[in-house]
């Protein structure tokens, strides 16, 4: 199945602190309603939401600091079951201009959960990178995914070439395209809820064992979320996620 992945970025309008309760920061329900604090961002990003006969989904931000975020994205979606309706993201803001041969690591931790399996979704970070340092930020010549959870019959984009270990891992990597972008998806053969690692890591495999060319390549975003399909009520919460570059 072939997944389209537009990340947009747009300033909508969040919900005012005073109508909060004191836990949460913001309140995300437009398609694009967008986030961002403390060198990081979020987007609720309901993207393929057309493809839906029902549904609707928002975010809130529970809490933030320069140590990372907290988060919690609610949806529920009906019709379309082969189309993403959404993949709501936290992500690290940093500047552009960073090759990734440049990058000697990218440090990220995450702790998430789903209030129910019973839905077709992914728990991914998604790592755009592209020639030009000023690529929109939908999109890349590269595209790296890693999968830490997969709930149904949902599948990354083109297809499985076997098992590799990186970070430590197991993984089932697939290869395929987006149109013009070439994407690589590291899947989790069970879900991983608590998952610290060096992204770094998963570039270096990819320059030694499938040419990567890290040279040439700019990040572009560095985000973690959910690609949502179908099911709901569903809730998905990040208790805590953290990204940084050195």
């Amino acid at each position: 199945m072939k997944l389209l992945l537009p990340l947009f970025t747009s300033l909508a309008a969040a919900t005012p602190l005073a109508s909060l309760s004191p836990r949460q920061q913001a309140t995300l329900c437009d398609q694009y309603s967008y986030w961002q604090g403390n060198g990081y961002e979020l987007n609720n990003n309901n993207w393929g939401k057309s493809a839906a006969t029902s549904g609707s989904q928002c975010t809130y931000v529970d809490g933030s600091s320069g140590n990372g975020v907290q988060w919690h994205t609610t949806w529920t979606w009906r019709g379309g079951e082969n189309n993403v309706k959404s993949y709501p993201y936290s992500g690290r803001q940093f500047s552009r201009g960073r090759k990734i041969s440049s990058i000697n690591s990218m440090p990220t931790s995450v702790t998430w959960s789903y209030s129910t399996t019973d839905i077709r979704a992914n728990v991914a970070y998604d790592v755009f990178t592209a020639a030009d340092p000023n690529h929109a930020n939908s999109g890349g010549d590269y595209e790296l995914m890693i999968w830490l959870g997969r709930f149904g019959n949902v599948y990354p984009i083109g297809s499985s070439t076997g098992s590799v270990t990186v970070a430590g891992r197991t993984w089932e990597l697939w290869i395929g395209y987006n149109g013009a972008m070439k994407v690589y998806s590291f899947i989790a053969p069970s879900p991983v809820n608590n998952f610290s690692a060096d992204v770094k890591d998963f570039f270096k495999y990819l320059q030694s064992n499938q040419n990567y060319p890290a040279n040439d390549q700019n990040l572009i975003v560095f985000q973690i979320g959910t690609e949502a399909f179908t099911g709901g009520p569903a809730t998905f919460t990040v208790s805590q996620f953290s990204a940084n570059l050195s």
